[in-house]
């Protein structure tokens, strides 16, 4: 359980910032930027949220709880030893990324193809599920970036670019199935 007695605690002035680990960090280490951008990812569902409703909201709510999750996971480096830790470390699971793909493949089905590409817009979910999305893969390529330096839990990534991809199809639903889509017209204004 987590408590916090006191919000601010000046460890960071200096500019270094403590992993799950409790190593220090400087604050703009890629690490900490993964995982600060999938906790920006949160923010932007919670904005979403304040124009979802039924299911859309429910399942954005378990992927705000996901998010943390994943937060989790990457502030905590990888060990050969991590199940000797003290406090075994919240390692995302394959599970996760699995329910994000039954869900696309559900919303989807209820989907006309696409017959060009979507612009960000329509209706204000549907607007805010794009922010979400390009904020995601922002994420990802951040934590994909570090997995090039350190081990990163490879069902984090996947559940990161499964997650961009439920957001764009969930924008779809949001503007009326689809119906509603903003599409792009190639040299429309030229």
């Amino acid at each position: 359980m987590v408590v916090l007695n006191r919000i601010y605690t000046r460890t960071g002035d200096a500019g270094e910032t403590a992993l799950g680990n409790g190593a220090r960090v400087p604050k703009h280490a890629l690490r900490v930027q993964a995982y600060g951008t999938v906790d920006e990812t949160n923010a932007t569902v919670g904005l979403a949220r304040l124009h979802a409703a039924g299911e859309l909201d429910a399942a954005l709510a378990r992927i705000q709880n996901d998010l943390f999750d994943l937060g989790a996971d990457l502030c905590r480096p990888e060990m050969e030893r991590d199940a000797d830790a003290p406090f075994p470390p919240l390692r995302m699971a394959p599970a996760q990324a699995e329910r994000l793909e039954a869900e696309i493949d559900a919303m989807n089905a209820r989907l006309s193809p696409l017959r060009s590409f979507v612009l960000p817009g329509g209706s204000a979910l549907a607007a805010h599920l794009h922010l979400c999305r390009t904020v995601a893969r922002r994420a990802e390529r951040l934590t994909v970036e570090l997995a090039t330096l350190e081990a990163v839990n490879r069902a984090a990534m996947v559940y990161l670019n499964r997650l961009s991809d439920w957001f764009f199809v969930a924008a779809r639903i949001a503007n009326d199935e689809g119906r509603a889509d903003v599409l792009w017209v190639p040299g429309a204004h030229r």
